[in-house]
């Protein structure tokens, strides 16, 4: 009969043999964020709502930013009912004054971001021959030099602590592209592109960059599509069905957790199968 399997150090350590997990395993493989500081933006809905109750589940302290006060204020008192410590922070990330001021509200407050995402995005969607330049603008502004913006603002004290999550909420459009929405198509590329140069600017110093790259997901963003296109998406999703807000929310927790240490400069890719790309 073979040997009892044994855990390689260091998940057994100090248990004397007994071929068991070191007692901390099971909450870093649960991806516990117990007393880190996390910032979400796109906070006041959809899966940017979904990420920050997903964390403060985790046992992150979340700081809630978006444009809408209102909704964030339901959100913060979500997180609240749940034994949650929120923060809400009204932010415009297609304004640079405002993530300046944002930023260092924020850092004023916690003293570090530990773990960012950056989810905050609009469309604007048209025909490239009839799209206009205010709409092309709106669309990178908000979401991509938003992100990049914001991570400068907040980066430094990741490299001083030498520890730290970014999560950009790339598309699966930023990966295949779309008729209608080169806008938002070429700015959830640029995340994605902006994604693997980051990681690899930090990762010495033990900050990891990664993007999840959502399908069609039943959100704010989606419900103004037609049945014509509703149809036509899901007849493109090996799965046969669109995907939750809190299953992207999950895919965020898990590259913010400690089991995702060695995983950067990656695009994750939730979307049932609509694109199956490297």
């Amino acid at each position: 009969m073979p040997a009892k399997f044994q855990l390689p150090h260091p998940y057994n350590e100090g248990l004397e043999g007994a071929g068991l997990p070191h007692p901390s395993w099971k909450a870093r493989e649960m991806g516990n964020l117990q007393g880190r500081v996390a910032l979400v933006t796109g906070a006041s809905q959809g899966i940017g709502r979904a990420c920050a109750l997903e964390l403060a589940q985790a046992g992150a302290t979340v700081a809630l930013a978006a444009r809408n006060e209102a909704k964030l204020a339901e959100v913060a008192a979500e997180i609240e009912a749940a034994s949650g410590q929120p923060a809400a922070f009204a932010l415009d990330v297609a304004s640079e004054d405002s993530i300046k001021n944002g930023a260092k509200a924020i850092l004023e407050r916690f003293g570090k971001v530990e773990i960012l995402v950056n989810c905050a995005g609009i469309t604007r969607d048209d025909l490239m021959a009839r799209m206009k330049r205010a709409d092309w603008d709106d669309v990178l502004a908000t979401n991509l030099t938003g992100a990049f913006l914001l991570t400068q603002a907040l980066l430094r004290p990741m490299l001083k602590n030498r520890w730290g999550r970014i999560v950009n909420v790339s598309s699966v459009v930023g990966r295949t592209g779309q008729a209608g929405q080169v806008n938002y198509a070429a700015s959830k590329a640029g995340l994605i592109g902006l994604t693997r140069s980051l990681a690899r600017e930090v990762a010495s110093r033990g900050i990891t960059v990664n993007a999840v790259a959502p399908g069609y997901i039943e959100t704010p963003m989606t419900a103004v599509l037609d049945e014509k296109q509703r149809t036509a998406m899901l007849a493109a999703i090996p799965l046969g069905r669109a995907g939750t807000d809190v299953e992207i929310a999950k895919s965020v927790a898990f590259l913010a957790s400690d089991g995702a240490a060695y995983i950067t400069g990656h695009v994750l890719d939730v979307n049932g199968g609509m694109f199956m790309g490297g």
